[in-house]
């Protein structure tokens, strides 16, 4: 499998890479040559920049754009807060969040056909905190309709990732549009507008708020050069602005708060733009899979797309994981996940088919599941059962099945809502208690 199969096709143009620079005027000069702020720019534009890392961050590390735009963005109001929003009305009393060493797996969420994706954007959970640029969130997400048009959104409390389940979303970001739909990844960096409609209609997903750093691609060691998500398959938009003249609503997600302000025309009016800052879309079919080709289970992260290092050199804050079309070839050895206690916690969620060889029913796809740090997890008694007394042939996992993993450094705390009001699957608790035990 080297590409996705869609239901919908994209009609948006794209640049190629990752992590570099890059740029794109959608009118002839609107880019300067060699100065980046021009006394007077072509076209009276407005040069501006945003800035995703400090100045002084090492030249590898560096995140900053140039934008050249009809107005700057500094015609807004004053900011207010959204008291009531769905959002920020769900993050009252049960704001607080709950740890637990159980195991949790939830049912996929019913979607809310009259929400929008704000709307529909519930966090589930996380750890740490946005106003020290430390930890992250995740989020679940459902929608039924569009974005107003004359409203975008950001955060200024870290990169958002976006994982759709079910349904498509495009996305009209500063940058340029990205067409985001089940199989693909987006990220839309920290204080980066955007709005979200529905092209195929309704929508369900999954997303992860990162509040410190930016993600990269893991480092590929012995593989070699090539391997896992390589440079040229991550999609970068071509600028694309609006000249009207009605004004933006624009919602700010702050300190873990909404607030809104009001901005004099179209904030989607960036004519050019030049730089390493920028929303960026990957589609998971392209993931080169390494794997054993002798024995053993290899470790998880050999499956990393992304990742997000921490001060502790491999442990990461985050790492991105797909599990999707392989061959299992792995001789005289047990090929599921093996049994385990991990110091890192795994927040899994099924896009399509299974995790493994075996799919799971249909209706059960978009199904989620938390094994938090050293939490004990592995295969059921039939599961195990099965898989150590086979015949090993070669497998191929085929290519209605994919899963994907955030797996963080992080204990993961779940606020009330998923806990009480999201449906959960029932445990394995009771199941383990089938296992025979060893004779010796």
């Amino acid at each position: 499998m080297t590409t996705s199969t869609f239901e919908i096709d994209d009609k948006f143009k794209y640049m190629n890479g990752f992590n570099g620079y890059h740029q794109s005027e959608a009118a002839e000069g609107a880019i300067p040559s060699v100065i980046n702020i021009p006394q007077r720019s072509k076209y009276g534009l407005y040069t501006e920049r945003i800035s995703g890392s400090s100045f002084t961050a090492p030249r590898k590390d560096s995140k900053q754009t140039w934008l050249y735009r009809l107005l700057p963005s500094t015609c807004h109001e004053e900011f207010t807060v959204l008291e009531n929003h769905p959002f920020n009305s769900s993050q009252g009393s049960d704001s607080k969040y709950q740890y637990s060493p159980s195991q949790s797996t939830w049912a996929p969420v019913r979607v809310a056909k009259e929400a929008d994706f704000l709307a529909g954007l519930q966090l589930i959970g996380g750890a740490g905190n946005p106003t020290l640029k430390e930890g992250l969130a995740y989020y679940i997400f459902t929608a039924g309709k569009s974005m107003p048009p004359n409203q975008a959104f950001y955060s200024a409390d870290g990169d958002f990732l976006l994982a759709p389940q079910t349904g498509s979303l495009d996305l009209r970001t500063e940058m340029g549009y990205l067409r985001v739909r089940p199989n693909e990844i987006c990220v839309v960096p920290r204080g980066i507008r955007f709005h979200v409609s529905l092209p195929g209609g309704p929508v369900r997903g999954f997303a992860l708020e990162l509040f410190e750093g930016h993600f990269e691609l893991p480092e590929l060691g012995p593989i070699g050069s090539t391997g896992l998500a390589n440079l040229r398959d991550f999609e970068i938009p071509t600028a694309s602005y609006d000249n009207s003249d009605g004004d933006t609503d624009i919602i700010a997600k702050f300190a873990g708060q909404l607030h809104r302000t009001s901005h004099r025309g179209s904030i989607f009016n960036v004519v050019g733009w030049q730089g390493t800052y920028y929303p960026y879309k990957y589609d998971l079919g392209k993931f080169n899979t390494i794997g054993s080709v002798s024995y053993d289970h290899p470790d998880p992260s050999i499956f990393t797309v992304l990742t997000c290092p921490s001060s502790i050199p491999g442990e990461a804050v985050v790492d991105v994981a797909v599990f999707g079309p392989r061959w299992l070839v792995m001789e005289k050895s047990y090929r599921p996940p093996y049994f385990h206690r991990n110091t890192m916690s795994e927040f899994a969620f099924l896009i399509k088919g299974g995790f493994d060889v075996t799919p799971l029913p249909p209706q059960l796809a978009g199904l989620f599941s938390l094994n938090n740090t050293m939490c004990a997890h592995g295969a059921d008694p039939e599961s195990w059962k099965q898989a150590t007394e086979k015949v090993l042939q070669p497998q191929k996992i085929p290519p209605g099945n994919l899963g994907v993993m955030f797996e963080s450094r992080y204990i993961i705390g779940l606020r009330e809502v998923a806990n009480k009001t999201l449906v959960k699957l029932p445990g394995k608790s009771t199941a383990f208690g089938e296992f025979e035990k060893a004779k010796i």
